[in-house]
């Protein structure tokens, strides 16, 4: 609702226009379409970099080079990017060159949120004669439509893709069992990841539990921290937005709960871009609130931008080693 008038929510550009206009607002299947063809064409780019030499090792510890030399967090962080300077020349000097180092495999994933999307979409293995959802290789289920008796579960529970499910503060031990049980009742690891949004005010207090009573009803899971959707507010500035510190919170927090159950932290799961946008208030880049205007570019959700997603990382890689 915008100054009394009322329309359809945006709900992404693959089903409408963000515009606040009641024409461009309605859902048109086309766009659908559209969203594959533009989804071919930026992963078939991608594949050409990561096939082509800009993965390279060499060139990634490049950039972590140039945030080290040139970022305040960086400085923290000299000897860690100097033990893998060492380690690369070290392997330089003995000839070593495997093709890991100049490729990566590179996966697609994204919420399967359109039914009508991921149902036509889904295809029978010629080999397996088992059905996958070709749209991505990795589904997941949002927080919101995760409801055990949802159309979005029933999907899931059909296909053969890994899948995730996001899990959020409201959600009891119980409930995330049963759902863990539905969506992969072979028990087959690496077939259900389930991807924690708590907040960074709630993850110390609600985790645990999960866990515990999942770990306890033998289904295999990967367990991965969104820190980024439990940790959204709005700025005074009207902008929709995230602290870094609650990021880097959650974080921590997802790590001391493993650490102190004996589980293990699986990954994290961040909204980000390469850009200098300034969408999430924080970091060594000094990004502030009132600064949000200057480069708020996102149609959705706030995003790390280049520093602070380096940053995190550099956070993460030390998380790991005190692990």
């Amino acid at each position: 609702i915008r100054d009394g008038v009322e329309m359809t929510s945006y709900l992404g550009d693959a089903v409408n226009a963000i515009e606040f206009d009641a024409a461009l607002r309605r859902p048109d299947a086309q766009r659908l379409v559209r969203a594959y063809h533009a989804s071919a064409s930026a992963l078939n780019l991608v594949r050409a970099f990561t096939q082509g030499g800009y993965a390279d090792l060499r060139q990634v510890h490049a950039w972590n080079q140039d945030f080290v030399r040139d970022s305040l967090a960086g400085q923290r962080y000299e000897t860690m990017a100097a033990d893998i300077d060492r380690a690369l020349s070290f392997m330089h000097a003995c000839g070593a060159n495997p093709d890991e180092f100049q490729r990566v495999e590179f996966y697609a994933a994204h919420e399967a949120l359109s039914i009508d999307y991921e149902r036509a979409l889904t295809r029978i293995d010629s080999r397996t004669g088992l059905p996958y959802d070709v749209s991505g290789h990795f589904l997941w289920i949002g927080e919101r439509t995760r409801q055990l008796d949802a159309a979005h579960v029933h999907f899931a529970s059909q296909i053969r893709n890994p899948i995730g499910v996001k899990v959020g503060p409201t959600a009891s031990p119980d409930e995330i069992a049963e759902l863990a049980e539905l969506l992969n009742p072979e028990r087959v690891p690496g077939r259900l990841t389930l991807i924690t949004r708590m907040g960074a005010g709630a993850v110390r207090d609600v985790l645990p539990g999960i866990v515990q009573k999942v770990d306890a009803c033998g289904v295999p899971v990967v367990w991965v921290c969104d820190p980024m959707h439990g940790n959204t507010r709005e700025a005074a500035t009207g902008h929709k937005t995230r602290l870094f510190d609650d990021v880097i919170d959650e974080v921590l927090g997802f790590f001391e709960v493993h650490r102190n159950l004996g589980t293990f932290p699986g990954g994290i799961h961040i909204e980000l871009t390469g850009d200098d946008v300034t969408e999430c208030v924080g970091g060594t880049g000094g990004v502030l609130e009132n600064n949000l205007g200057d480069r708020y570019e996102t149609a959705c959700d706030p995003r790390l931008n280049r520093e602070q997603s380096l940053e995190l990382a550099f956070l993460v890689a030390d998380m790991l080693i005190k692990r």
